[in-house]
């Protein structure tokens, strides 16, 4: 085998050899890959024969994963994440940034060492995080829903940072003047502008055409991106590679075509991003881990701990209660892969030493393991030390303190966790049978909407004691949680027997109901569902199995000719 080959093939082996290993540990596979490059480096000779190859290959994955997250964020999105991320993701940046520019300077590192120190330690790993909320079934969570909407702040944050650092020159160590930042001003919003022209007008009717072939669909998208990272690239822009790559993507993200064109090219993305995490172990690898291995261990204490009480702060300020401001603190615990780029970038522009590139790998390696440990036992850690959290809700409570009519003096009501999708049927059905229903969501819009309907709302996270009592369940009738997530709805249990004042061990090996209103609540799976009948939950839907019997017994009874294709689309539009 020649030379490079051999190479990429040992480095897949090894990466998915301990990748295996990782994914019996739950540890995220950007460690396996990190790791496989550490073991190589320093018993193979890949850093001294083919590394420059390697490295190109970096670049490539690199590349990728900025068009990949083009695709997936729509210009659409930044609506979408709504006042309160943007409110928190700001700060958030800006004081951790500062807080690590300003540890930097004291531990001795040069300023322009310090800025890149700063800017990749404000950044979180969507990777990482996403793939954590996704396993917990937490993306929709109140806290999840802030991570995502943070999350993708800093995306943008980290694309205008690539931006800014892709005009200086090789060995450059001073900042732009005025007027080069300026041109990079015009230079980056005329080529949105034609990009966002491009995703509007052009490329929606091209993709159209040619998604009756697959894998045409797919060679041009591969064409569109790598033409338009070298056009971007070349002198006459003078912009990254990546930074290509990224606006690639947005502009072909309002196509309909786009989910397909992400399911085609995510695997060729992995490969390549292997080949980038690889490297980076490997540089780390090859340098002295015991000159940096101090300010290493500071920065990934001020990145586990100083990190999340940064955001718990900011949440506190801006009324959430205790409970969130600690899951999503929890949650943004590491550095981002983006963290790594940006490092990477700033070693090949000359910015850095290979010195940084170990220490930010290591902390990468750090926060990335403690992240995801911390983020497994969020609701334990919660649970022992939420007698110490009130300190947190400095500001006046806005996470479930809406002032609504109706609240005081419930009795014999239908409380509704959750009043999206599933949630808005069983709403409108309520409401037609006359009942009377208080809604729980944590969707300020669905909130807001609800409310101009007249419907008594509260916008919060039912698994939070103090809207529990706020809704008196005690005295509902009925509690339907249209929430999937086992942990939220065991707590809400658990709830309904405290406000009886009764311990839920007591109640549960009496084997009776103490509580006077019925629990229904919603599982994933059959395993989810015999953990919440065990809690006390009296029916558990388990929405594939309904769907399934409801449309055996249309066929069976022979209905099917009585459907109202009007009402079904109509039906169909609230699921989109």
């Amino acid at each position: 085998m020649s030379g490079i080959l051999f190479e990429v093939t040992v480095i897949i082996c090894f990466a998915a050899l301990i990748s295996i290993i990782f994914r019996f540990l739950k540890q995220p596979p950007i460690l396996a890959y990190i790791l496989t490059g550490i073991i190589i480096g320093p018993f193979g000779q890949l850093q001294l024969q083919n590394h420059a190859d390697l490295r190109m290959m970096a670049q490539f994955g690199i590349t990728l994963l900025l068009f990949m997250l083009g695709l997936e964020l729509k210009l659409k999105d930044l609506r979408s994440i709504g006042s309160t991320a943007f409110f928190i993701g700001i700060p958030q940046i800006i004081l951790t940034a500062a807080l690590g520019y300003f540890i930097s300077f004291l531990l001795g590192f040069s300023l322009i060492s310090s800025f890149y120190i700063a800017v990749a330690l404000s950044f979180s790993s969507t990777i990482i995080i996403v793939k954590l909320l996704s396993a917990k079934k937490d993306l929709q969570s109140l806290y999840g829903k802030i991570s995502i909407g943070m999350l993708l702040i800093q995306d943008f944050f980290a694309v205008f940072v690539l931006i800014f650092l892709s005009v200086f020159n090789k060995g450059s160590q001073e900042l732009l003047l005025t007027q080069h930042l300026a041109l990079i001003i015009v230079k980056a919003i005329l080529l949105f502008a034609f990009v966002i022209f491009l995703s509007k007008k052009v490329f929606p009717l091209i993709l159209d055409k040619l998604a009756r072939s697959e894998e045409t669909l797919i060679l041009f998208s591969l064409a569109w991106v790598l033409g338009l990272s070298a056009l971007v690239s070349s002198q006459i822009i003078g912009f990254s590679i990546e930074i290509g790559g990224f606006l690639a993507g947005v502009a072909l993200a309002n196509s309909k075509e786009n989910f397909q064109i992400i399911a085609r090219v995510r695997a060729l993305q992995d490969f390549f991003i292997t080949i980038f995490f690889v490297v980076l172990g490997m540089e780390a690898a090859t340098g002295d881990l015991g000159k940096v291995l101090v300010p290493a261990l500071i920065f990934s204490v001020f990145v586990i701990l100083g990190k999340p009480l940064i955001i718990m702060i900011i949440m506190g300020l801006f009324g959430h209660r205790k409970r969130t401001s600690l899951l999503t603190g929890i949650h943004m615990a590491q550095i981002s892969e983006f963290s790594l780029i940006i490092i990477f970038l700033g070693s090949k522009l000359g910015h850095v030493t290979n010195d940084i590139v170990i220490l930010m790998t290591t902390v990468g390696l750090v926060t990335f393991a403690a992240s995801t440990y911390m983020s497994t036992h969020a609701n334990s850690f919660y649970k022992h030390t939420k007698n110490y959290l009130g300190i947190f809700e400095i500001g006046k409570i806005r996470e479930g303190k809406e002032e609504s009519e109706g609240l005081d003096d419930l009795s014999d009501h239908v409380a509704l966790i959750g009043a999206n999708r599933m949630g808005s049927g069983i709403l409108d059905a309520l409401l037609e049978e006359g009942e009377k229903v208080i809604v729980v969501d944590f969707d300020p819009d669905i909130i807001k909407d609800l409310k101009e309907k007249g419907v008594i709302s509260i916008f919060g996270d039912i698994s939070d004691i103090d809207i529990q009592q706020r809704l008196q369940l005690h005295r509902a009738k009925l509690v339907i949680s249209t929430v999937s997530d086992v942990d939220d709805n065991i707590l809400l249990i658990d709830g309904l027997h405290h406000t009886k004042n009764l311990p839920a061990l007591s109640v549960r090996q009496a084997g009776e109901r103490q509580v006077s209103a019925k629990i229904i609540v919603v599982a994933q799976d059959f395993d989810d569902a015999k953990k919440l009948y065990d809690a006390g939950a009296d029916y558990v839907v388990i929405p594939h199995i309904i769907g399934g019997k409801h449309l055996a017994k249309m066929i069976k009874e022979n209905t099917l000719d009585k459907i109202d294709g009007r009402k079904s689309s109509k039906d169909f539009m609230r699921l989109g």
